[in-house]
Parts: structure tokens; sequence; C-alpha cells
């Protein structure tokens, strides 16, 4: 029974990040911008948050976790943000191929993550010895009492801000798709944005706004990953394809940020399932590694043939859009 309450918190906590992505890329295609950067500014947002939190540490005596929370919360969502903007010059105003676009961004993002992580290893000293404990522990910090409830706080108790701060945003990120009028406008233009237009939508205004803050959630996905999960530590390439498990996600949770929240733990636990089950090869090891994809395959054959309008992407997604053309 113990063996199963592990399992299931080491599954939450590495479903976490991946829902970050996911919500982030959510929010970007619900635009008509298909963005394959969301590994590149998952890096972008964990160096970012990382490196304030290090160099705050490093500059006063006596660092405060609260002010390097703060820092490192705020430098990830703008290196986030950042790489949404940079994809979005480059497709919505330079009218470049999105998927092109999406995969450079990831290229750079993790490049620039690399390269900065192995720039402030060297200046803590030596290649993996960066470490930002003090301000990791505020993340890390957990709810007073709960986690001492018997199987149930150990399984929903046991965690720091930022894994509770998923959930809130993807229920938040739903009511703002399905009950606000911003949110329905963001839909109609991936929708149709020539209809948009036509009705008056700020088509150009939508997209950017939405990439941006789809980047910056990716870009908390990142800080989660350094600060929570590795407790403030750099790893390089230490993040595997958790960014392309989230892009993954939005296709498995139907672009619902609500079936994203317990997909993101589906993922999770099919991503270290192959930890658990003793004597596999590696080469079994890597086709169980597999199982999130082959899930996501599964419900898009599925969605696909059932062809309900709900369970479908935006109809405009990651076709260009040209004002003089409607």
């Amino acid at each position: 029974m113990n063996a199963i309450l592990i399992f299931l918190q080491k599954a939450i906590a590495q479903g976490v990040g991946i829902l970050f992505g996911a919500n982030g890329e959510i929010l970007t295609e619900k635009s008509g911008n298909l963005n394959l950067g969301v590994p590149g500014m998952m890096y972008m947002g964990g160096i970012a948050g990382l490196a304030a939190a290090y160099l705050y540490e490093n500059g006063v005596a006596s660092p405060d976790p609260l002010v390097g929370f703060l820092l490192s919360f705020f430098c990830a969502l703008l290196a986030g943000a950042l790489g949404g903007l940079i994809y979005s010059v480059l497709t919505v105003t330079l009218r470049a191929n999105q998927n092109v676009a999406g995969l450079a961004l990831t290229t750079f993002g993790v490049g620039l993550g690399n390269f900065f992580g192995g720039s402030l290893s060297k200046m803590a000293g030596g290649v993996g010895q960066i470490s930002t404990a003090i301000t990791a522990s505020a993340y890390q910090a957990k709810l007073p009492l709960l986690p001492g409830i018997p199987a149930v706080g150990q399984i929903f108790f046991s965690y720091g801000f930022l894994s509770y701060f998923s959930v809130v945003l993807a229920v938040a990120l739903w009511w703002y798709l399905n009950r606000t009028r911003q949110g329905l406008n963001l839909r109609a233009v991936g929708e149709s944005p020539a209809t948009a237009d036509a009705a008056g939508i700020d088509v150009t205004k939508n997209k950017y706004v939405a990439t941006l803050l789809g980047g910056a959630i990716c870009g908390l996905g990142g800080l989660y990953f350094v600060m929570e999960y590795s407790g403030g530590t750099w790893t390089n390439n230490g993040f595997g394809d958790r960014g392309w498990l989230a892009i993954a996600l939005v296709i498995f949770a139907r672009w619902n940020p609500l079936n994203a929240i317990w997909g993101s733990i589906l993922f999770g636990a099919l991503y270290i399932l192959y930890l658990y089950i003793p004597g596999l090869e590696r080469s079994m090891q890597e086709l169980f590694k597999m199982l999130p994809y082959l899930v996501t395959i599964i419900v898009l054959i599925i969605t696909s043939t059932r062809k309900k309008k709900e369970d479908q992407p935006p109809e405009h997604l990651g076709l260009p859009y040209f004002r003089e053309e409607r």
C-alpha cells in the first residue's frame, strides 16, 4: 500500500511541470498559433528563475527566501513570455512557418538554458555545483499539519506552491476560455480569424497576447522543475522530453484545461512506470517511455473518428492569416 502511495505522489510531482506546459500551449493554440517551442520556453523560464535566485542569494549577506521566490517567479514569467514574443514576431508579424518557428524556438531555448546553466555552474565553482537552496525552500514549503494525515496527506498535501498553483491556473484558464467574452473572442480567432476580424475582433492582438501569456505559463513549468522538483539545482538537458509530453497532453486533453489536470497525472505515472517494474532492460525501458505518446495517438484516432466539435483542435490552428485576403 505504501508503495502505491509513493508511486501516486511521484506521478503527481512528475505531472505538474507537464501541466504548466500543456496549459500554456492550450491558451496559445486557442488563438490558432501552433507553437512547438514549448520545450524551449520551459528551459528559458527555468534558467531565468534559477539565475535570478542564484545572483540574489550570492549578492546579499542574508538572503530572504520570499524575495528570492518573487524574483525567480517573475523572471521565469518574463523569460517564457519573451519566448512567446519571439514566436509571435516570427509567425504573426513576419509570417514565418509556424512549425519551423516553433522548432527553432525550442532549439534556441534549450541551447540558451544549457549555456547559461553551464556558465552559472562555473561561477559556482564547477559543473553541477550550482544551488539555490534558500529560494527553493520557499517553493518546497508545504502546508502545515495536513501532510501528516495518513494516505490523504501524502497524496494531496505534500507538495509546494507551484503544484497547487498549476491546478488553480488550469481551472482559471478553463473559466476564462468558456465563461468570459475575451475568452470567447480568442476562441473565435482560432476557429475563423477572418470572421472574427469582420466582427471587429483584433486578431493580431489576440494572437500576441495569448502566445505571450502561454509562453509565460510554460516558463513556470521550467521554474517548477528546477525549484520545487529539483530543489534549486540545474542540470543541462535535465528536463528530458517533458516539453514534448506537454504538447502531447494538449491533444490528449482535447484542448480542455480541466482534462489536462488528470491527464498530467496519468502522463506522470506512465513516464515513471518503468522505474517500478523490476528487471527491465534498457530497450524495454525506452519502450515504456513511449506510453504517453501511444496513449495520445489512440485518443487522437478516437476523437478524429467521432468528429465531435468540442473534441477537435481550433479549425485555423497552424494556418497563417492574411487580413488582406479575407
